[in-house]
């Protein structure tokens, strides 16, 4: 150090005695980590339970108990795939181009990528809405009409923008059941994921479509025609 003790023993300063504990703080920290360890056996063999319980508590005093973010989590990942298409007829033989996002699972052969500790909050959303429909979560159809419209600080959040000239004419949503893929497939198809359709998540819509209009103006996100 730049001082010794001594030059500086005009401030008052002094180290702290080390005396060790006394008997009674001894028996009282061998007590409360004896108590801390016997309440701990419950919530420990819920942690090994197939069958946990989440966020409760084992004892009145509500000591060492199970918390956590979440109260579950799902064992299945699903996944919502926006694709648009600048054909301007629907078939059975449209040519659908998807959007890929910054962090979540899209493109079965791109590798899962290191987003942590940064946190994507759109691809987060796009996570817990792939739980339910879009019905409960509006956002997600302002989304739709924002990919619709071209709008430049929505495509910002994404990966890739598969029409980076015009926005496409066409959007909708598919749901897959997404899995990792085991050691053979990746080795054979150079897939880190599998995935499997899991049907329609939104519509076939347009900036046309009078029920997406409708939606959007009773949200106030279009003015009223």
């Amino acid at each position: 150090s730049c001082f010794d003790d001594q030059t500086l023993g005009w401030l008052g300063m002094h180290a702290p005695s080390t005396h060790p504990p006394d008997l009674v703080f001894r028996i009282l920290t061998v007590g409360i980590l004896l108590l801390v360890i016997g309440l701990s056996v419950k919530p420990v063999k819920n942690l090994l339970s197939r069958r946990q319980i989440m966020n409760t508590v084992f004892n009145r005093f509500h000591f060492v108990g199970t918390y956590g973010a979440f109260g579950g989590i799902t064992r299945e990942r699903y996944e919502i795939v926006i694709e648009g298409t600048d054909e301007a007829v629907i078939t059975a033989s449209t040519k659908w181009r998807e959007y890929e996002f910054k962090g979540k699972p899209g493109d079965p052969t791109r590798m899962p990528p290191q987003i942590a500790p940064y946190h994507l909050r759109l691809d987060w959303l796009m996570w817990f809405a792939a739980m339910g429909s879009y019905q409960r979560h509006p956002w997600f159809i302002h989304l739709m009409a924002k990919l619709l419209q071209g709008d430049k600080p929505v495509i910002s959040l994404l990966k890739h923008n598969p029409f980076p000239d015009q926005p496409p004419r066409f959007i909708r949503a598919q749901r897959y059941l997404y899995r990792f893929s085991s050691r053979q497939e990746k080795k054979k198809a150079g897939l880190w994921w599998m995935r499997e359709p899991a049907g329609s998540y939104f519509p076939t819509v347009s900036l046309e479509s009078p029920a997406l209009r409708m939606l959007l103006q009773q949200m106030r996100w279009m003015e009223a025609d």
